[in-house]
């Protein structure tokens, strides 16, 4: 029962992620999920920012705790894989969401105090690794010979890319008024694809 509820963190963890900016959004106004990334909400403008800061750093924590044992999982069949995904989740875990957490971003990008420039570094390197997850858990399940989740993460991994190479170019001056300039959406859907595989490793263990 002990190893059943552990296994169930990390998919909740990663629901709440995606869910809780929809929660608190509505207290924001004139916030657009398709047009503001989600760490906006915790500028100092925003009515809940200490909620959703505090969310950031806990979440980055569960997952510094949740890696050990994912890290037990996939050292199973190879211990490379597994040492490379640790220090992945790792970094996303520091940079992505504990260091986001406790050094909030402005309204807008710009990136002119400290704090600011903690997060927008900690965030890109969090995100940029991050990216890389569904492939490193693609690879794992081939090992095991998982060949249907082996194309599920691959194709979450293609996906990821897809969409954080839109979201990466829509904060650029000649995307403004085209479809990548959504860059809500496509962080969201990077997200999504970037934690489906991570969730599901979680869940077929359990």
């Amino acid at each position: 029962m002990m190893k059943n509820n552990i296994m169930i963190i990390l998919p909740i963890a990663l629901i709440l992620d995606l869910v809780i900016p929809f929660i608190l959004a509505p207290t924001y106004k004139g916030y657009n999920h398709l047009t503001r990334v989600m760490s906006v909400l915790g500028n100092s403008k925003a009515p809940l920012h200490n909620v959703y800061n505090a969310w950031l750093a806990a979440f980055g924590i569960t997952l510094v705790v949740i890696n050990f044992k994912i890290y037990a999982i996939i050292s199973k069949s190879s211990s490379l894989i597994a040492v490379i995904l640790f220090f992945v989740l790792l970094i996303y875990a520091i940079g992505g969401c504990i260091l986001s957490g406790l050094f909030s971003v402005g309204e807008v990008k710009s990136l002119d105090t400290l704090p600011e420039k903690i997060h927008g570094c900690g965030s890109a390197l969090g995100f940029m690794c991050l990216t890389f997850a569904p492939l490193l858990v693609g690879i794992y399940a081939y090992k095991i010979n998982d060949i249907k989740f082996c194309f599920f993460c691959i194709g979450c991994f293609i996906f990821a890319i897809l969409c954080f190479s839109f979201f990466v170019m829509g904060d650029k001056p000649n995307y403004k008024d085209t479809f990548l300039a959504l860059e809500g959406l496509w962080q969201r859907l990077s997200l999504l694809f970037m934690y489906l595989p991570l969730g599901c490793l979680m869940l077929l263990e359990k």
